[in-house]
């Protein structure tokens, strides 16, 4: 039988070590700040957020990075930027092992936000 999926983020990060945990939660805090419209919430058994009732963005911590899920083609200048970071037509993967890009996360969430036509912050 599967397991549970977790009821909020904050119990979704409680399930990670301490170190992988305080960067999940300054990925959080970092979409929180340049969303602070969007509602959380667990969807697909990740932490989701979510402006005027459509997902804005998803995140999961794994083993050895921490991934960004439904990130759309972005303007050819931050699409060079995210090009290293690319896994999948719609996936970013942050390595553990570097420092993690929170700034790049903050203006993709901003630009997440201005490609699907919200103006909310």
């Amino acid at each position: 039988m599967a397991e549970k999926p977790p009821d909020s983020v904050d119990e979704y990060l409680a399930a990670f070590p301490a170190e992988e945990r305080a960067v999940l939660e300054e990925i959080r805090q970092t979409i929180r700040r340049a969303a602070p419209t969007a509602v959380e919430s667990i969807s697909y058994g990740m932490p989701t957020f979510s402006v005027q009732g459509h997902s804005l963005l998803y995140f999961a911590g794994w083993k050895h990075h921490v991934a960004v899920y439904a990130i759309p083609t972005m303007s050819p200048a931050l699409e060079k930027e995210l090009v290293n970071f690319r896994k999948a037509k719609d996936t970013l993967n942050f390595p553990l092992t570097r420092p993690m890009p929170y700034d790049l996360i903050d203006r993709l969430t901003r630009a997440v936000i201005d490609l699907r036509g919200s103006t909310q912050r």
